[in-house]
């Protein structure tokens, strides 16, 4: 497998997909993605049920990741959310991800609990916080290749300015990739990359009605973004799929309708390998 670290040198701007379990991995990698996003929000949406409000744990999201880990040969990008507490909390999330299977970590300065970075009313801790937040993931981890990204939700809060500043410090105590979420415009995301790009590998975020403008890889690339999200695209659109699918089978009593959408029992077995997990157990009986 092909390290975060060596994709992030070898790649003008990184297009990696939000995934939610190992089944969306699975059908990520075959895509042909080079790395994947485990978007905390699309584990409180798939496996909750519930809204991205901090309801989500350390657990939920470790268990997740190793079970992505143990089924695709990918490095895989962890929203770690805050920490999910201190700095003793970062040190124990840093040190579980990583033996779970985590390429890179995604740790954010929102208070407890945090929500989703393009929803209303987010607060921030201090810096200082943050940056013992960062400090102490860095002593955790336990291999260099294993990235600390540091996100800064302060624009909706504190404005552009001061989240840059914020961005600032996050470098200096080590951060490897810097993000800044929920920048409002295309003219905040030049000053972004003008302030950062070439000292520091930027990830930018595309959340379908969020607050960024939607860009394609190759555009965010020549702004000077390194790495591009798009974390709930796929939630977004399994769950389009199955308000289809689950209306017309209520309403017609059958599933012929939704037969030319939808893999068949033969086409899904493909997919995830039946075939040959059956010729591997076949040679132990």
């Amino acid at each position: 497998m092909t390290s975060f670290k060596t994709l992030l040198n070898s790649s003008s701007c990184l297009l990696v997909p939000g995934v939610y379990d190992a089944f969306s991995a699975l059908i990520a990698e075959q895509a042909g993605f080079q790395a994947v996003y485990l978007s905390g929000a699309s584990i409180a949406y798939t496996r909750l049920g519930r809204s991205d409000i901090g309801l989500t744990t350390y657990t939920e999201v470790e268990q997740t990741l190793s079970r992505i880990a143990d089924r695709i040969r990918l490095p895989i990008v962890v929203d770690a959310d805050t920490g999910f507490g201190n700095a003793m909390n970062v040190m124990r999330t840093v040190r579980g991800f990583e033996k779970a299977g985590a390429s890179m970590i995604q740790l954010e300065d929102q208070t407890f609990p945090k929500r989703c970075g393009h929803l209303a009313g987010k607060s921030v801790v201090p810096v200082a916080e943050m940056c013992g937040k960062i400090k102490a993931a860095l002593d955790a981890r336990q291999n260099d290749g294993t990235l600390i990204l540091a996100r800064t939700d302060a624009v909706a809060v504190e404005g552009l300015d001061a989240a840059l500043e914020r961005a600032e410090a996050y470098l200096a105590c080590g951060a490897d990739v810097l993000f800044i979420e929920a920048v409002r415009s295309d003219e905040q995301m030049r000053r972004t990359c003008a302030r950062f790009a070439g000292r520091a590998p930027l990830l930018a975020n595309m959340v379908e009605g969020g607050m960024t403008p939607i860009h394609s890889a190759h555009e965010l690339s020549e702004l000077g973004f390194s790495i591009v999200i798009f974390p709930g695209g796929a939630a977004r659109a399994v769950a389009h799929t199955l308000q289809t699918f689950y209306g017309r089978l209520q309403q017609d009593g059958s599933t012929a309708g939704s037969r030319e959408s939808m893999l068949n029992f033969d086409q899904l077995n493909d997919l995830i390998g039946t075939p040959s997990l059956l010729e591997q157990a076949a040679r132990y009986e």
